[in-house]
């Protein structure tokens, strides 16, 4: 059986990083609620991708919270910080989002 064209391939870079740092997590769910949101858009009847669309929201919510507490930075900065991200282009990055967490804990030190 041949994989879908959303499933979107790690590249060598990201293999190499720390997948289970909160991090990386945090922009793996991102990436994931892009493309869910993307096959939501065509197929609206699909209930069960819907439900986990759902489940993958609340999991990056409470690690958005998580981050926040052992950094912290505040909760609307992070959120801010990737929707900024968001907005510049399709795909976040996690090394770009990783240094952007590390200046705002500095700041807030």
């Amino acid at each position: 059986m041949v994989k879908n064209s959303f499933i979107s391939i790690i590249s060598q870079e990201e293999n190499k990083e720390n997948r289970g740092s909160v991090e990386f997590q945090i922009v793996s769910f991102t990436n994931k609620i892009d493309r869910l949101s993307s096959h939501l858009k065509l197929h609206k009847k699909d209930y069960l991708s819907e439900r986990g669309l759902l489940k993958i929201l609340g999991k990056r919510h409470r690690l958005l919270a998580y981050l926040s507490k052992k950094t912290r930075v505040h909760y609307k900065e992070v959120k801010e910080l990737i929707d900024q991200l968001d907005k510049t282009k399709t795909r976040v990055d996690y090394k770009e989002f990783k240094e952007l967490i590390d200046q705002l804990e500095k700041k807030t030190r």
